[in-house]
């Protein structure tokens, strides 16, 4: 069967192309991989230029499964030049190839050996582009053929490509902040959608100063991450108060100021009781950078009744309504910071 798929791959007619890709897809990962070595990933490509749909989704569904779980089949696949080819996919009328090309996309770019040539392609103009369309008016055609789990992957996409010390230039100038900042505000807090495109914001945000200068221009933008720590999913509030730290603790003088206007006192504190395990160092440390003392590194010298007294101060100064509750939270961060 095996030596079947490849004939017909290399030599069939149409008909019998998409049978063997089919039939590919079907096998076992041992012998897709085996089948890899015969050369069979060029007709696969040449396949997705047929203009032909069921010849495509053939050939994406095994190219998928030639990728998943082998690095040197996802090198393969990229420099036979597959990467123009999903870009144009990506802009076709059909959902459910978008997605397939997506998904692709997002398998390919886990590979590190990839991300450099991905990221020269024009992957992240493009992608950018399309999150951009998507996000500025939902009625846009391009809204109704990209879903939600396509937004997910291309997010997905970047941020893999923003491991990458030599690509994140290049994302943070493509205009992706103010985008993430959107989709962030416009969508669930707890969805994966959100929770995705927070990590990625923080990428951006930890390589350089000014990736945290072009995120605090924008608007709205430290209330946008404040909200995503109060109300997304665990992992989100995690990525969130990692931001909010960042920035803080690139210039605390600049940026504490900001981040105390925003209300974010109580959401902090809730965080560091109930918060994941980095999410609760992350808001103890914040909390510290945000109390109004000369001194913030050192608590050495201070008491529990004086670090009470400026946090609660703090509550105030955000006009948010101190009840038992915030101060139960306040007395259990203070307890847990002086263990």
């Amino acid at each position: 069967m095996e030596d079947l798929v490849v004939e017909n791959l290399f030599n069939g007619n149409r008909e019998l192309q998409i049978q063997a890709a089919t039939q590919l897809s079907k096998l076992g990962s041992k012998q897709r991989h085996k089948l890899a070595e015969t050369g069979i990933i060029s007709p696969l490509i040449s396949m997705l230029q047929s203009q032909d749909f069921e010849a495509i989704e053939a050939s994406l569904l095994a190219l998928l499964g030639l990728a998943f779980g082998s690095e040197r089949n996802k090198i393969r696949i990229v420099k036979s030049g597959i990467i123009p080819v999903l870009l144009e996919l990506l802009q076709c009328q059909n959902e459910e190839l978008i997605e397939l090309s997506m998904a692709a996309m997002l398998i390919l770019s886990s590979c590190k050996a990839n991300k450099l040539i991905i990221a020269s392609s024009g992957t992240i103009q493009l992608l950018v582009q399309i999150l951009n369309l998507v996000n500025s008016d939902p009625n846009n055609v391009i809204n109704t053929l990209f879903t939600n789990q396509a937004k997910i992957d291309a997010i997905a996409t970047l941020q893999n490509l923003s491991t990458c010390h030599q690509i994140i230039p290049l994302i943070s100038s493509s205009g992706i902040i103010y985008t993430l900042l959107q989709l962030i505000h416009t969508s669930e807090k707890s969805s994966d959608l959100t929770e995705k495109a927070m990590s990625l914001l923080g990428n951006i945000v930890s390589w350089s100063e000014n990736s945290i200068s072009d995120t605090t221009e924008i608007p709205g933008a430290i209330r946008i991450i404040v909200e995503a720590m109060e109300e997304g999913s665990p992992q989100c509030k995690e990525h969130a108060v990692g931001i909010l730290l960042h920035i803080c603790q690139s210039c605390r003088d600049k940026y504490r100021g900001l981040i105390l206007m925003e209300g974010v006192m109580p959401g902090l504190l809730q965080l560091s009781v109930d918060g994941t395990w980095g999410a609760k160092n992350m808001a103890r440390d914040l909390l510290f950078l945000l109390r109004d003392c000369s001194d913030y590194a050192s608590t050495s010298k201070q008491s529990k009744h004086e670090l009470m007294e400026q946090i609660m101060q703090a509550i105030d100064a955000d006009g948010e309504k101190v009840n038992g509750t915030t101060l139960a939270l306040v007395q259990e961060m203070i307890n847990k910071l002086n263990i």
